[in-house]
């Protein structure tokens, strides 16, 4: 006999009865059981004899179909993904490509602000900067001091312009290279006065140096004697209590740093009626239109060589005078900075100015006198003096300064024209 136990054997269900049912995921598993509910107005089943619970699958209401189970849920912490890793190549083959990476924002707007901003700062502080540093370079004199019965303050602004042989600072080589001379001291042939006035244009007037006035605590002379005698002050107080004008600024001009002047601005264009010729001065100018440059300019301003002398002189030295501020305003300088600083390089050397004066006060100047009303203190002839031939003045002198004294334009039949000058135009 087989003491072994036989297996138990499984359970065929009857033929023709119930469909097999597979078993529901909820009930596989151990748990509570779901309480029956009964419909509304049904009473409960529960203590009803023959009583079981249903063990089929109830519906899930709608309600609790898509609720999440109170509690922490399972699941990847929170935060970024981790990277996947990237599988290893095998031994010999390439690897693979490089994803490009994403390209970042650039800010080009605020870069491209802020260098405008800089540059903007820098056009603006720099000019500022290097006006205040010349400014504290500039020779000054004491030109402007009171003096018992001075002239008292008269309408608009006028500048004494005096320009001088002075050969201060002047190299050898550069009074051989310029035909100044070996001179020493400092003498006048230049004199104007430019005159801003209330109403009207601004005015260049050329007092001949050969004019006979009173000259303070020295009689009667030709007015140049007294910058010879007595230096600025002695020509300001000279020309105050002559004309009745009060001299508001005072500029002089020597001949040291005036080419440079002239150069730094590339040369100024003058217009020559006829070719001028004059050893003296160093000057072999042809006809026509051309380019000046320092040396020539300083030899124009100071050559005689015409048939009228100093009146024709003093007419070249107004109108190149005008030209040099024209240009030395003009975009092309002021904008240019290796014209610019050379420019004002030159100019501190070849300009002194009175003790209140400032180098803003001389651009103002600059750009008022571009396009003035030239003219000649009008005289009523010549006449032989103890100082040789001299400018006698008349009526027209008187009712000139008038005008300018009152700070109003001056008539037009007291203008002198420029007819005699070379200089065209």
């Amino acid at each position: 006999m087989n003491d072994q136990p036989e297996p138990p054997r499984k359970r065929r269900p009857p033929p023709g009865g119930e469909p097999y049912r597979p078993p529901q995921a909820w009930s596989a598993e151990p748990g509570p059981q779901r309480r029956y509910m009964p419909p509304p107005g049904e009473e409960p089943l529960r203590g009803r004899p023959g009583y079981a619970p249903r063990q089929e699958p109830q519906p899930i209401p709608p309600q609790e179909r898509h609720r999440r189970p109170a509690g922490p849920q399972p699941g990847p912490p929170p935060g970024p993904p981790p990277p996947r890793p990237r599988p290893r190549p095998e031994s010999g083959a390439p690897p693979p490509p490089r994803r490009p990476a994403a390209p970042r924002r650039k800010r080009k707007p605020r870069r491209i602000l802020r260098i405008v901003l800089v540059i903007v700062l820098l056009l603006l502080i720099t000019p500022v900067a290097l006006m205040f540093y010349y400014d504290t370079k500039l020779h000054r004199v004491d030109a402007l001091s009171n003096y018992a019965g001075r002239v008292s303050d008269t309408p608009g602004t006028t500048w004494l312009v005096v320009g001088t042989d002075s050969r201060a600072d002047l190299s050898q080589e550069d009074k051989d290279k310029l035909a100044t001379g070996d001179s020493d001291g400092a003498r006048t042939d230049t004199i104007m006065l430019a005159h801003i006035p209330t109403t009207g244009k601004p005015m260049l007037i050329s007092v001949p140096r050969d004019l006979y006035v009173p000259v303070p605590g020295q009689g009667s002379h030709k007015i140049n004697s007294a910058f010879n005698t007595g230096g600025p002050g002695l020509l300001v107080q000279t020309i105050e209590q002559f004309s009745g004008v009060h001299v508001d600024h005072y500029i002089e001009i020597g001949f040291g740093g005036f080419d440079k002047v002239v150069d730094a601005v590339g040369g100024v264009e003058m217009c020559l009626d006829r070719p001028l010729r004059d050893p003296k001065a160093g000057l072999r100018l042809p006809k026509g239109c051309q380019t000046l440059d320092g040396a020539q300019s300083l030899g124009l301003v100071r050559t005689r060589a015409f048939p009228n002398a100093d009146l024709e002189r003093v007419v070249n030295q107004r109108k190149f005078f005008s030209a040099l501020m024209s240009k030395t305003t003009s975009p092309s300088v002021l904008l240019n900075p290796f014209k610019l600083i050379p420019f004002a390089n030159g100019a501190v050397n070849a300009v002194t100015v009175g003790q209140g004066d400032h180098l803003w006060n001389l651009a103002w100047l600059a750009f008022r006198l571009r396009n003035p009303v030239t003219t000649t203190v009008p005289a009523a002839g010549d006449e032989i003096t103890d100082d040789g031939d001299a400018l006698i003045p008349g009526d027209d002198t008187a009712k000139f300064f008038e005008y300018v004294s009152r700070g109003v334009e001056v008539p037009e039949e007291l203008l002198s024209g420029s007819s005699g000058s070379t200089i065209g135009g």
